[in-house]
């Protein structure tokens, strides 16, 4: 009777975790498995240690004048790893501050300065003792940099901030700070044009459902100005930009999305396109593509530019390839184009064998490159990896691969990193989950998934989303399992869905590995402002300015409260359009709202205070009308400084006193 007992039980219990694991799949068979759901994921407790491991995920790098060293910047493991370039041998490594993001090295190559996007600073190393000398104070989530030509000057663009801080590296401390774009990234100096170009990832404000138009920030390097802004339209995604020596040319990366067509244009090549976008020194503008009509070279990342000025190395970090660009012949194809060629040149997906000279094969993921000052060699920094791929730029091949010493175990997160940022799932892998979650966050943009017109979609961050079912707008997807399996190849990819321990694998990273940043509005250890504090006092409130009772429904806490301000179920807050089939729609997490521009189901709103100018007349949306000018500013200055649990009690660490160096 026991082991009759014993076999039933097991069968119900087997039955019960095949139907669950079907639940949470979509409706699709999942194997039953308790591990990928409840560990994997997890970033604490011993378990989790158990499973897991400190990679180094390499971002960017740069070498030293006489070409012997590389410097990696391994941003998960908070170091720089010092890489001996005669013996490919990685040697030591630097301690920097919190999620690092680029590196420089000064001209007499005794100086690593290095930027900490999660502590708002640059680190001052001493090569020759391989110390922290001084930290500079910068604006929000400093990213790359460049020398002015005399070496007295860094421009550095920081991202969170949206602006260009100028370090005086005589004084070591910011002399000038310049609006820039919208997050911008890319950093290059021109000796030669006397300008500094700045690229931004996403859009500036544009007009509801139009392409959008991301900014190159052009600034007078001697005047220390913003000499122009351009705009690339129907671009975004400009993670970095190169001059040439010439100073002829400046280049940047960029993604080309068609978000205002169906996504089923995934099949004709229309749903994004990939390439380079180009400022030449008489001011005119013109995009180039690197895809071809049935290859796709997604998430173009690093660009730098042969010191000969003819040729430049793009890394496709979504294709694992860099692309090798012949420069002249971009030149010669731009000279004889007419404004009409190039505005259909922007999409031509057959011009691209007219200037690609070769596509050369990486590890995974490749993100940022780095140049010898020979022009010998380049240098691919592979994040998914841990290791340095080197290219000769002679033979025109890739000739060694360089272990930096991160774990040799690729663990269930890591491959669903790995996985994340490539584009291999996709037709004709035209994106990577990454291409539309940059940096595992969101683009910006509205998509029409569905390929009619209506229920267009606000595309919306993956950081941060432990715990916080259910997902989409509509909340109809229980878990990231059915939102990356078969939702995921049903609307987005057109394909087949990831094979069950794929998906494992991709949900874990997402779940553990993407995170927010911390607040710029709000950092660990420090109070709320005056404003804040004013705004957190209105959030809260339960009765009008004039003392009336608000209803619970229509108040702020109702809906968006907890460590993630959100009650994760479903409302009617009057943001329904005439395209929408339905008006209820899930209560989003608040965390670091005040990156996540546009705003409400459909992007509809380009700021926070619109949500209510434009679009909260009928009070459905919280009670605010009532509300006097300055307490709406305050209630938004409040809502920019809502930040992930771990940082409301996590102590200030992220950036350091001058007094500890």
């Amino acid at each position: 009777m026991l082991i009759i007992t014993l076999a039933a039980g097991r069968f119900f219990v087997h039955k019960w975790g095949a139907e669950h694991a079907r639940y949470m799949a979509g409706g699709v068979d999942h194997p039953p498995n308790c591990i990928s759901c409840h560990l994997y994921p997890q970033r604490d407790g011993f378990l989790a240690k158990m499973v897991n491991e400190n990679y180094l995920s390499p971002l960017n790098g740069a070498v030293s004048p006489d070409g012997k060293k590389l410097y990696v910047v391994a941003q998960d493991a908070d170091v720089v790893v010092v890489v001996d370039i005669p013996n490919s041998e990685a040697v030591s490594r630097i301690k920097t501050g919190r999620r690092p993001h680029s590196a420089k090295v000064s001209a007499d190559g005794n100086t690593l300065y290095v930027t900490n996007q999660w502590a708002n600073n640059i680190y001052v190393i001493d090569l020759p003792g391989g110390t922290v000398r001084d930290s500079i104070m910068t604006g929000g989530g400093p990213a790359s940099m460049d020398f002015s030509p005399d070496g007295r000057f860094l421009f550095v663009a920081n991202t969170y901030t949206h602006d260009i801080s100028i370090i005086d590296l005589q004084e070591n401390k910011e002399a000038r700070r310049l609006y820039a774009g919208n997050f911008p990234t890319g950093v290059a100096v021109s000796p030669q044009s006397g300008f500094t170009y700045i690229s931004s990832q996403r859009t500036v404000p544009v007009k509801f459902r139009t392409p959008p138009l991301t900014e190159i920030t052009i600034i007078k390097t001697s005047g220390q100005r913003v000499a122009k802004r351009q705009y690339f339209k129907s671009a975004h995604i400009m993670e970095n930009v190169a001059v040439t020596p010439q100073g002829d040319m400046a280049i940047t990366t960029l993604v080309r999305p068609k978000n205002l067509v169906p996504s089923m244009q995934i099949e004709r090549g229309w749903m994004i396109n990939h390439g380079i976008g180009i400022v030449r020194s008489d001011g005119k503008m013109a995009q180039l593509l690197l895809d071809e009509p049935n290859a796709f070279y997604p998430d173009p990342y690093g660009i730098v530019i042969h010191p000969n000025g003819k040729y430049a190395y793009v890394s496709h970090s979504g294709a694992d390839v860099v692309s090798i660009i012949d420069l002249d012949a971009v030149r010669a194809l731009l000279d004889s184009a007419s404004e009409e060629e190039l505005n259909r040149y922007a999409n031509h997906l057959g011009l691209s064998s007219l200037y690609v000279v070769k596509r050369i094969k990486t590890g995974s993921n490749p993100k940022g490159l780095a140049i010898s000052p020979d022009g010998k060699y380049v240098f691919v920094m592979e994040r998914m990896a841990d290791h340095v791929t080197v290219i000769d730029t002679d033979k025109l091949e890739a000739v060694t691969n360089i272990d930096l010493g991160g774990p040799k175990k690729i663990t269930v997160s890591r491959r669903g990193g790995q996985l994340f940022t490539n584009a291999g799932h996709t037709f004709h892998m035209q994106y990577s989950c990454y291409t539309c979650h940059p940096d595992g966050h969101e683009d910006g943009l509205t998509y029409d998934l569905v390929g009619t017109g209506r229920d267009l979609a606000n595309v919306q961050t993956l950081r941060d989303l432990y715990g916080t079912a259910p997902f989409k707008w509509k909340g109809t997807n229980v878990s990231v399992y059915m939102q990356c399996g078969m939702r995921f190849s049903k609307f987005v990819t057109r394909t087949e869905s990831f094979a069950p321990e794929d998906l494992d694998a991709v949900v874990a990273y997402i779940m553990r590995e993407l995170t927010h940043p911390p607040n710029i509005h709000h950092m660990p250890g420090t109070a709320l402002t005056e404003a804040q504090k004013r705004g957190k006092a209105l959030f809260e409130r339960i009765v009008t300015n004039d003392g009336r009772e608000i209803p619970v429904k229509d108040r702020c806490t109702t809906c968006h409260n907890g460590p993630s301000y959100s009650n994760f179920k479903l409302a009617n807050v009057g943001s329904a359009k005439e395209t929408d089939d339905v008006i209820m729609f899930d209560a989003p997490n608040l965390n670091n709202v005040y990156e996540s521009a546009p705003y409400l189901h459909d992007g509809s709103a380009q700021t926070l205070e619109e949500i209510w100018t434009i679009y909260g007349g009928d009070d459905n949306h919280g009670y605010v009308n009532d509300m006097t000018k300055d307490q709406l500013n305050d209630l938004v200055e409040y809502l920019k400084s809502l930040t992930a649990a771990r940082f409301q009690t996590e102590k200030d660490d992220y950036q350091i006193n001058k007094s500890e160096l």
